[in-house]
Order: C-alpha cells, then sequence, then structure tokens
C-alpha cells in the first residue's frame, strides 16, 4: 500500500496551470514546495503575482531558479523531502517552436532529465508529469486516446514532449518509479498565459484590435477550463500506477505500460469546440465584436484536437465538466478587473 501524499513538490509554480493546482493543493491541506524560472517568454509581473498569492497560504513556499539549474533543484527538492513531485513546468509554446527550439531542449529535454533524478533518488510514491495533445500529432482518428499511436510530433514541442514520455516510462521501469504522464487539452481561465488564444483574443478585441483566426476559422480544439484540470491532477496524484505482474493484467483500455509503473491520461472536456463558436462566446461576455482576420493554418498546427477521458473518469471517478460559454465568462472577468479595462 503506497504512503500518504502530505507533501507535493510542483515544479512552474508561478505558471498558469501550476498556480492554479498548488492553491488546489493548499487550500486542501497538503504542503507545498514551488519551483519556478521567471522566464521572460511572457510578463515576469503576471507570475509575480501569481506566486505572491500562493505565498498567502503557510503551506506553500517557492525556489526560484531554473530547472537546467540541477544544483538549485536538488538543494531545493533535498530539502522540502516530497511525497510526490507534479512536474509542470515547461518551455510552452507549440508557435515558438519554429522560433527557438534550443529553448524547449534545455528546459523541457534536460530540465525534465533532472526532476526524474531527484524523484529516483528520493523514490517518491508518485512522479506526475506534464505532456500535451500535440503529440497525437497527425493522427487523424478522433477523439484521441491514450492508447493511440503518438509517433507523428508535427513540432520540436510535441516532440521533446513525446521524449519526456519515453524517458518516464524507461524510469519507471528501471527504477519502480510509480510515474504518471498527463496529456493537456487546449487548457483556458482566469490566469492564463497572455500568449495563448484565448487571452489574447480578449485583449484584442477590448482593444480594437484585429483578431488573427488561422484555417479560416475551421479549427477545432477541445477547450479544458484551468480548475477542472487542477482538480483532474489532484486526484490522479491519489492513483499512482502499479507495475502489472503480467501483461495479460493490464485492464483494456488502459494505457498502463505491461512492464512498468506508468501510465499515460488525456485531460480533457471531451468536447470539440469549433473556434469560431469560441469566439462568438467571448464577444458575447464582452459585448463587443471582433474585427476578424481571416488567415490559412499555420505551420505545425492541426485542424482539431478531441481527448477521450473515459480513463480518467475510470482511475478518479471524475470528468472535466464546464462548458466553454461558462468559462469562457469567467476568464472575461478575470481579465477585465486583472487589467483594469
Amino acid at each position: 500500500m503506497s504512503r500518504p501524499i502530505k507533501r507535493v513538490f510542483v515544479t512552474g509554480s508561478a505558471g498558469f496551470i501550476g498556480f492554479h493546482l498548488s492553491r488546489l493543493l493548499v487550500e486542501d491541506g497538503i504542503a507545498v514546495h514551488g519551483y519556478d524560472g521567471m522566464t521572460d517568454y511572457y510578463a515576469v509581473s503576471l507570475k509575480e503575482r501569481r506566486h505572491a498569492m500562493l505565498r498567502a497560504h503557510d503551506g506553500f513556499a517557492a525556489t526560484e531558479a531554473m530547472l537546467e539549474d540541477r544544483a538549485a533543484l536538488d538543494a531545493a527538492i533535498d530539502a522540502f523531502r516530497p511525497d510526490a513531485i507534479v512536474h509542470l513546468a515547461a518551455q510552452a509554446g507549440v508557435r515558438y517552436s519554429l522560433e527557438n527550439p534550443r529553448a524547449y531542449i534545455d528546459a523541457n529535454v534536460v530540465g525534465t532529465f533532472n526532476v526524474m533524478e531527484a524523484a529516483r533518488r528520493h523514490a517518491v510514491a508518485h512522479l506526475l508529469m506534464a505532456s500535451t495533445s500535440s503529440v497525437y500529432g497527425a493522427n487523424e482518428h478522433m477523439p484521441f486516446a491514450e492508447t493511440d499511436k503518438a509517433d507523428t510530433p508535427l513540432t520540436i514541442y510535441a516532440a521533446t514532449k513525446k521524449a519526456t514520455e519515453a524517458m518516464g516510462h524507461a524510469y519507471a521501469h528501471l527504477w519502480d518509479l510509480p510515474t504518471t504522464m498527463f496529456r493537456f487539452f487546449t487548457v483556458y481561465g482566469p490566469w492564463g498565459r497572455p500568449d495563448m488564444a484565448p487571452s489574447k483574443f480578449v485583449d484584442a478585441i477590448l482593444a480594437g484590435r484585429p483578431i488573427d483566426v488561422y484555417n479560416q476559422g475551421e479549427m477545432y480544439r477541445d477547450f479544458t477550463y484551468v480548475d477542472d484540470l487542477a482538480r483532474a491532477i489532484r486526484l490522479l496524484i491519489d492513483c499512482a500506477p502499479q507495475r502489472p505482474a503480467t501483461p495479460a493484467d493490464v485492464p483494456a483500455g488502459d494505457s498502463l505500460s505491461p512492464v512498468a509503473p506508468w501510465r499515460i491520461v488525456n485531460i480533457g472536456n471531451s468536447d470539440k469546440v469549433r473556434l469560431l463558436d469560441f469566439i462568438d462566446a467571448i464577444e458575447d461576455s464582452l459585448g463587443i465584436r471582433a474585427i476578424r482576420h481571416y488567415l490559412p493554418m499555420q505551420p505545425g498546427d492541426v485542424a482539431a484536437t478531441w481527448a477521450d477521458a473515459t480513463l480518467l473518469h475510470t482511475l478518479t471517478g471524475y470528468r472535466p465538466h464546464t462548458g466553454y460559454r461558462d468559462g469562457v465568462a469567467r476568464l472575461v472577468a478575470w481579465f477585465r478587473e486583472y487589467h483594469g479595462r
């Protein structure tokens, strides 16, 4: 029987998802030590504000350093002695990976290796690491299931995330390290990254600037509200995979490895939403019509994503459920309050 999870180390704690997860954990009475590089990929002030809110909780402390700084990472983890590690920190952004691919290798591959080494050394009860729906790449059969092949990534960002999945499997097998990889689907909501489309749309519409709508708007996404995502991760922390006795013991539909305590879990709303409908919802919440600049598909992008989240429900009894119109209304309300607009 695995030990109870009382102390969780969260990388990327000043980031969009890491902030929401860390806040949920401390509100649940779990001690959290955050770790974040505070890079200037987007406004550091937003990251500082998130960390300041978390530090208002007695159960939260943080180290600000890069994942590639192994000495700093090891010192923080050694001092905290976590029961579990949730590794969310990464160089994010599909399009930026076309401009600066080396940043993705450094943060996503080297940084993740450093996290896995620390998890192995401390023999944590559960290592959870973020992947992405982008690993499904050129797959056309939807909804995407964890047992589908994901061998056709279309960007270096997706390729680095696929690499960390494989690295995680090797460590789980070699060191009996219970590891869960989760694949996120188009996360949005309050405190979101300003480089992501939902926030960019709200900002541009309020300023009277045109919004760029790719593939003439014929794009479909499985929009997942951030609080639903954080709740799913929180529940998965207590669902550490166990190495099956034989390959035949892997349940049907489970991505559990036949040779390691390792699995992949999709976290998505299981609802394919047309991008134009999502933009309509933003316009309705703002009471302003957008100036739409229609463009062709961007390199590395895909026309649609859609999650099969059956395994998440099987493991946790939970399904993300926030409809995109409700989620957009909350995003818009936060954006206007935060920016005074």
